[in-house]
């Protein structure tokens, strides 16, 4: 696995890049889960070409045999921007990037270039170079507004509500939830789940403290409601999650 940093004129846009590699052997099939950010990804592979919107649960991504990927974590704003549409309507899914004018032509170029060798760092960056190339570099008004809304969560543990967010970033709650819902189409309260959800799955892969300190430490007011969430969204509960996916569920 390989991750690079987006060019400076595109951190408003793009998180982070991310290049995938494997070899796992003839016959061999590795399914991942991942508990993403609130994002919409992009990705060409040697096999298929999405975009991808929000993934309110885990998501699956099945690996056999052997090929690569180039991944695009875009930022939370920036999803309408780099489809040239609205992509409230992927949540959970995805479409073929033959479906996105600015980013259709982007498949043959990555690859062309990461075909010959994708262990290639070089390739890797001639990949990147082709997506920049079609990536604007503003996300417009809404989308810078709702990227400082979701660093607000993720910066700040002791935001637990959406009255508390909408006081931060200076909006009322149903201007905060039309932002959100509109941009990414999922509500403010989810994205405070999910910040605590990743800090819950932090917490459980690296075994600190016991489930009734984590839910504590998270804001929960009993353990059983954090559990209630964790394995709504993940199918799994802490436990559970802990002692069979600790290892495997990670954000790209």
């Amino acid at each position: 696995m390989h991750r690079y940093a987006p060019s400076a004129e595109l951190r408003d846009v793009v998180r982070h890049y991310w290049v995938p590699v494997w070899d796992l052997g003839a016959g061999v099939t590795l399914t991942e889960k991942v508990l993403q950010y609130p994002t919409c990804l992009v990705v060409v592979s040697d096999s298929y070409a999405r975009f991808y919107g929000v993934a309110r649960g885990l998501s699956t991504v099945e690996l056999s045999e052997s090929g690569w990927a180039v991944g695009v974590m875009l930022q939370p704003g920036a999803g309408r921007a780099a489809a040239g549409r609205a992509v409230d309507h992927l949540v959970d899914t995805y479409a073929d990037l033959a479906d996105f004018p600015r980013l259709a032509d982007l498949v043959p170029r990555v690859r062309e270039v990461m075909s010959p060798a994708p262990h290639d760092e070089l390739a890797h960056a001639a990949a990147i170079h082709e997506v920049e190339t079609r990536l604007e570099p503003s996300v417009g008004p809404d989308g810078a507004l709702l990227n400082a809304v979701v660093a607000a969560v993720e910066s700040d543990r002791d935001l637990l509500t959406v009255a508390q967010l909408a006081k931060r970033v200076g909006l009322g709650e149903r201007a905060l939830q039309r932002l959100t819902v509109g941009q990414l189409g999922l509500t403010p309260k989810w994205l405070i789940q999910r910040r605590r959800l990743h800090d819950a799955a932090d917490h459980l892969k690296h075994g600190r403290g016991t489930l009734a300190e984590v839910a504590v430490e998270l804001g929960y007011t009993d353990q059983a409601h954090f559990t209630r969430d964790f394995r709504t969204v993940t199918g799994y509960t802490p436990g559970e999650f802990a002692r069979v996916l600790g290892r495997d569920a990670r954000r790209p």
